[in-house]
């Protein structure tokens, strides 16, 4: 448990000076691969677990500190054994005294007492500390302040319930590939191995419990891809047929990409800026028994990537500020800033104004964002109507029985993730 506690600990704070939980985890993966999967796992729930609750932590160890730490390695380790103290049911004895051995690992042994101090202090004062800190609304949601009261003004009823969904564990979904299997005979699958699941969607299955991808019968195969269940709207969404042409912008990792081809034997250009990301549609794709036409460009030019030749379907995912997601990158409450929403919104209509050109008559778009914020869904799809007297917006049709999606707007709850769809028709 001190090793688990000292990586995770370095995982939380170098969240803490701007860089991404992946980035993080990765690079802790590069620098100890002796880590086994049990180990990497122990190493990665402390650091999800402290991220998603890091407004609460954060308010309990100001309370308890006489005067903040300077040492950033300290006050992350602190935070991580408060975590533990607070949200498992590891044995409190043992946290402690882990975490204050661990300030020697750190060598940060002058700093021993004071880990002890604090982290008995939380135990002997937990019911005080509690009523203490629910009085902060960052603590007691686990979100920063403009996000609050964002999401207040814009969903006065559902705002509370959102929070807490962005503090929960997100389920672990499957898609079911419809060209190589379907999902009762997926479901004997599992069961075979052991595994209980749920069907969700049409091709949808929802793990009772989440296990290691390694795991997961038949992903390897391609029998199933691992895809949120609100993810799994978008292909469908598309009106998809034989032969038509279709552009999957901003593709990777290309989950879409090849829902899209499991459900119709279309002519698929899969485009994103980044070709190491390409790389891994190409991988998925593969996996799948698929292919496409991939392409790196940037979507908002598409002088530099277009043949000329309009596209049928549009699917354009584009980049957002991942607020629908959370949940399963509770680094992004951390590392978003209130400002960044405008920054996104313009990039969004960027896309979607260079996009339209690419789209032929009759032809459909489908805006996607996995965000909630209203500036960079609703507000955006509404300027965007105003700026092309040729768009429209077509009524999403009825797809799995999600009734949130008329509206276009799923909010994140125990089903999915949160995710907005509009369906878009040129003259």
């Amino acid at each position: 448990m001190i090793e688990a506690q000292r990586l995770a600990a370095a995982v939380v704070a170098g969240v803490g000076a701007g860089r991404s939980l992946d980035a993080e985890l990765g690079a802790a993966w590069q620098r100890h691969g002796e880590l086994d999967a049990r180990a990497r796992g122990a190493v990665q729930d402390l650091a999800y677990g402290t991220l998603r609750f890091l407004g609460r932590l954060e308010a309990l160890l100001d309370a308890l500190l006489k005067k903040p730490l300077e040492d950033a390695r300290l006050r992350a380790l602190l935070l991580v054994a408060l975590y533990q103290l607070d949200r498992t049911r590891a044995a409190p004895h043992a946290i402690v005294d882990h975490a204050v051995r661990a300030c020697g690992a750190l060598g940060l042994g002058s700093a021993k007492g004071l880990a002890n101090a604090v982290l008995r202090g939380f135990l002997r004062r937990k019911a005080e500390l509690d009523a203490r800190v629910g009085r902060i609304a960052t603590a007691r949601y686990s979100h920063p302040q403009w996000w609050i009261d964002r999401l207040r003004a814009q969903y006065p009823g559902d705002y509370e319930r959102m929070l807490e969904a962005g503090n929960s564990k997100p389920p672990l979904t499957l898609r079911v590939n419809c060209r190589r299997a379907d999902v009762a005979g997926y479901l004997e699958l599992l069961d075979h191995h052991g595994l209980e699941g749920e069907r969700c969607g049409e091709a949808a299955v929802v793990l009772r419990k989440a296990v290691p991808a390694a795991r997961i019968p038949g992903l390897a195969a391609g029998l199933v891809s691992v895809q949120d269940a609100g993810a799994q709207l978008a292909a469908p969404l598309l009106d998809l047929a034989a032969g038509q042409r279709v552009l999957d912008a901003c593709a990777a990792p290309g989950g879409k990409a090849g829902h899209a081809l499991e459900l119709a034997a279309v002519e698929l250009t899969a485009l994103d800026r980044s070709t190491e990301r390409l790389a891994r549609v190409r991988d998925n794709l593969a996996r799948l028994g698929l292919t496409a036409r991939l392409v790196a460009g940037d979507a908002g030019v598409p002088a530099s990537w277009w043949d000329g030749a309009p596209f049928d379907r549009i699917l354009a995912d584009v980049p957002c500020s991942a607020s629908g997601i959370a949940r399963r990158h509770p680094d992004i409450k951390w590392l978003r800033r209130d400002s960044d929403i405008a920054q996104f919104a313009r990039e969004q209509a960027r896309l979607l104004d260079a996009l339209w050109q690419t789209l032929a008559g009759g032809g459909k778009l489908l805006y996607s964002t996995c965000s909630v914020f209203h500036e960079e869904n609703r507000e955006q799809v509404a300027q965007f109507l105003e700026r092309h007297p040729d768009a429209a917006r077509v009524t999403l049709p009825a797809v799995d029985s999600e009734e949130q999606l008329a509206a276009g707007q799923l909010l994140p709850d125990e089903r999915h993730d949160g995710f907005f769809y509009a369906l878009l028709q040129k003259a």
